[in-house]
Order: C-alpha cells, then structure tokens, then sequence
C-alpha cells in the first residue's frame, strides 16, 4: 500500500523514466529529471528545515514549482504555494499564521517577500537544483515519515480578516486520487491541461493524477485564459486529453466563443468545479465535444478536493440544476437540518456534511475554527465519527441524488474560488476615508457588490482595495452610501443590500472574469 506521494513519483520513474512529466510552455521535464530535481531540493532543505515544518512556495507554477513542492516533501515537510501576485498585506498573514522555516522562491520575488514583511530563510530552487542528492539523508527521513503526516497547506478566505490555512496528509490525497484516477479512467497515455493554480486545490487532482498514472501535466500559462483562441490553439497543439478545471474558466471559453473559433478534439473528459455550472454553458461544450464525458464535482478544500461527482449524460435546460450527484467511494455524504438530525426524505434542504476518507487535518494554528467546522456528528450520538460541516445547502432529488442549493452563511464560490464575504468587508473597512463596508452576491450576475460608507470616491475604493485583496475578490461594482441600511434589530439589513442590482454589463462581467481566472 502507497503510503507517500513520493512513491507514485518514484514508481512512475522506473515505467516511464524518459516520457514528459511536465510542460509548461517553455521548459519541460521528464519523470527523470523531476525526481532528480526534486531530490536535488530536498537535500538542500534537509540540511537546514526541521522535520514536518510549512515550507512556503513563493513562485508562479512551473515545472520548476513542481520540483520545489515535491522536494519540500523529500525534505519531510509540508509545502505551501502562496501566489506572488497577492497582495503584499495578505501575503504578510498568510505568513503570519503560517510562520514557515523557509521559503522557496526565485530571485525576482524576493522584493515582494521584503514588503509582506518576511525576514526568514528564503531558498532559490533555481541554484539548489544544481546541488547534489544526499541519498542517506533523504532514506532517513522517508524512514521516518507516516501516511498520516502533513502533505500540503492552502489558504483560504478567513471570515475574520485572516485567511485559513487549511492541512491535507499524504493519506487523504492517496486515498482521493485512488478513487479519482479509477472512476475517471486516467492512464499514462493522458495528458492533463492544467488550468488552477497550484494555491488552489483543483491543481492537487492534476498533479497527484499525473504523478500517480504517468500523464503528462501540460501546465497552461495562465495569460491564455483571456485569449480564447490562442487557448485553443494551445490545447491542440499539445493534444490535451483532459480538463479538470474551474467552472468560471470553462465559461471564459464558451462566453467568448472560443470552441466557434476551433475544437480541441483530443479532449476526452472534462471535469468541472468550483460553483454552479451554467447549462447554457455545458451546453456549448456538451455540442462541440460528443464524444467527451462531462462530470460535475462537487467539495469543500477541507475535504481533498471533492466529495461528490455526477456524471451528465445529457443535455440541461436553462431551468434546471445539474446535480452534484453521489458521493466518492471511502466518503458519507448528508444531510443535517437544524436539529442536527439527518435528512432522509427529497426536496428539503439541510447542511451539507461529510465523514470518511480524505477530510483534512484541520486549520492550521487555529484550534478554535478547527473545532467549530470538524466535529462529531450530532446524529450519532456517542459513536464519535469525525465531519465537516461544510456550511453549504443541499436536497435530495426524486432519484436521490445531492443538489446545491446554496450557503448557510456569507461564504461564497466565485470565480471557482471560495471566498468569505466579511474578508472583502474586512479590507474595505480598512481602507482611509471609509467607516464601513458590506459586501453582498448577486448569483444571477455572478457579481460580488460593495457597498460602503466614508468621505472618498469609489475609484479611490477600488484601488486601495485591489492592494490587499487577490483579484477574483475584488466587487464588480463599489457603491458609496451616506448610511447603511438597518434591520429591526440595529444590525445592517443584508437583505435590503441584496436588492440592489449590479449595473455592469454583461461583456463587463466576463472581461473580469478573464482577468480573474488564474
């Protein structure tokens, strides 16, 4: 039985040593240099980072990125990728929860890591690829490693104005991409087009899929996602077989009329997450890829990647809901109403929730967040199984199959992300000249609305907000109020926010989708 990742790496190496591994439109590897690579940094970690401590990977993915998370793992510590492209101030508390022993990054970030505020150790993979493998040292450290130790960390929008770091083990991605690899029938002759970043967890289901079965990874730069043609063009020319990628990308491509322009008939599946897929959408693709299966996946990070999976074998209506479907093997997936009694019956909505295989260690340094969303299961009494109440809504369809049907809270997925809205209020209120900030969502319009309350001009808002939050976060409309609206209870009326609609257009919309997706 697999125990550590390292293993499909090293297994893999020995059946298809010399094959590509992974592209990434300017330098590739094959599944020998990657290992040799990853060696290569994990000798130089091992000298100077303790045993199962965050290493951070400050870089833009890469092949070279890859090498430096799976060397961070030789090492026997858990990596982090933290996107260089964040804000200077999120990047600074994202460290601060983290606190890493080192960071790998390469020479031209090192200024944006002196303006986060990092004075620790910092790596440049470039020149520790050029070291030497320290075999012995890396057996004793593999020796010493469990299934159960730390694999990755990754942030995620924290309702209290810090992000959450949320911890995955090596046993969790195993047993996910088992099941994963299995029921989607991925081999070595795949080639997998990686659209997520690797600070996102769709890319864990690219990498480890690859890394387990012997595809190629084709790394696809992330400026082509507003550039529909050069995109398609791109993925034929590497004859992409598979798509496992955010919803709000697949609809870049068909909102601008990418697959009119050319088909990339090589692709056999895709795979969509991350919100609500449109079916006008799906349709686009449904027509011009017959022969493709389209899964809807379904999840929460704090889960590994997915939960759910619903395999479409037709064609959806604008009035429909594409089903999130049935649950992964190794994973309970149900209902809780209020009570915290399960929900048996179809069409009444409750909590979301999932035990079994593959849920997460928890937050990191956080037992307090920890405790509230991984707990016993009310409806099981004194048995003790562990979940995660993932605060989403969902009902049973007369087939039985799970539907989404919303957030119990402020959380949302936006631009394939999760994001909590009191984070973007966090940010706005801490802006100079603003007293407060709320933020709502528009589903319709997939448009995140801000509305705030201070003396300085929307433009002014919006470019002090695009400093301390990532871009998929930034509203799509900043509206300036003399005074919030207030309920019966002196809280600021939401709803009475909700109503407003966003006035941007809909060609508006998608060219800040473009710019938002990876």
């Amino acid at each position: 039985m697999v125990k550590n990742v390292l293993e499909y790496l090293e297994q893999t190496e020995q059946k298809y040593g010399r094959k590509t591994a992974v592209e990434d439109g300017s330098t590739s590897l094959t599944y020998h240099q990657l290992l040799e690579c990853s060696r290569k940094i994990g000798s130089a970690l091992a000298e100077s980072v303790p045993y199962q401590k965050p290493v951070v990977i400050f870089m833009e993915k890469s092949c070279l990125t890859l090498a430096s998370m799976l060397g961070t793992v030789y090492a026997g510590c858990f990596y982090v990728c933290v996107n260089p492209e964040q804000p200077p101030k999120r990047i600074g508390k994202i460290f601060e929860v983290l606190k890493p022993a080192a960071v790998l990054a390469i020479d031209k970030h090192r200024e944006v890591l002196e303006e986060a505020g990092y004075e620790g150790c910092w790596l440049d993979p470039e020149k520790l690829v050029k070291g030497r493998i320290h075999h012995r040292l890396l057996q004793k450290i593999r020796r010493a490693t469990g299934e159960k130790d730390l694999l990755y960390g990754m942030f995620t929008s924290g309702s209290t104005g810090v992000p959450k770091g949320i911890t995955v083990s090596h046993r969790a991605v195993i047993d996910f991409i088992g099941h994963f690899t299995e029921l989607f029938e991925i081999s070595g002759e795949d080639r997998i087009g990686n659209q997520a970043p690797f600070d996102f967890d769709v890319s864990v289901k690219d990498i480890y899929s690859s890394l387990k079965t012997g595809a190629t990874l084709v790394l696809i730069p992330k400026e082509m996602f507003v550039m529909p043609s050069m995109l398609i063009d791109y993925l034929c020319e590497k004859r992409v077989t598979t798509l496992i990628w955010a919803v709000s990308a697949l609809c870049v491509v068909s909102g601008l009329k990418g697959l009119e322009y050319r088909v990339p008939e090589t692709v056999k599946r895709v795979l969509f997450s991350g919100e609500c897929m449109p079916a006008k959408q799906l349709r686009i693709w449904q027509r011009a890829l017959p022969g493709a299966i389209f899964v809807n996946l379904y999840g929460p990070s704090e889960i590994t990647c997915n939960c759910t999976w619903y395999k479409v074998e037709r064609e959806f209506s604008d009035e429909e809901r594409i089903p999130i479907g049935r649950p992964f093997p190794g994973r309970s997936v149900f209902l809780l109403d209020e009570k915290g009694e399960k929900i048996l019956g179809t069409g009444k909505p409750g909590e979301i929730c999932v035990s079994g295989e593959s849920l997460a260690k928890g937050y990191y340094r956080d037992k307090k967040q920890t405790e509230e969303r991984f707990v016993q299961c009310p409806a099981d009494g004194s048995l003790g199984r562990r979940i995660y109440r993932t605060g989403d809504l969902g009902y049973y369809g007369s087939e039985r199959l799970l539907y989404f049907c919303g957030r119990k809270d402020f959380q949302i997925k936006h631009m394939g992300h999760r994001i909590e809205l009191e984070e973007i209020e966090h940010a706005i209120s801490g802006i100079e000249g603003v007293s407060r900030g709320y933020c709502v969502y528009d589903p319709e319009k997939c448009c995140i609305m801000a509305y705030y309350v201070g003396k300085v001009g929307e433009a002014w808002v919006h470019g002090e907000l695009k400093k301390r939050v990532p871009a998929y976060m930034l509203p799509s409309r900043l509206i300036q109020l003399e005074q919030m609206p207030v309920n019966k209870n002196g809280k600021t009326d939401r709803n009475a926010l909700r109503q407003s609609r966003c006035t941007k257009d809909k060609e508006e919309c998608e060219e800040r989708a473009g710019e938002s997706i990876k």
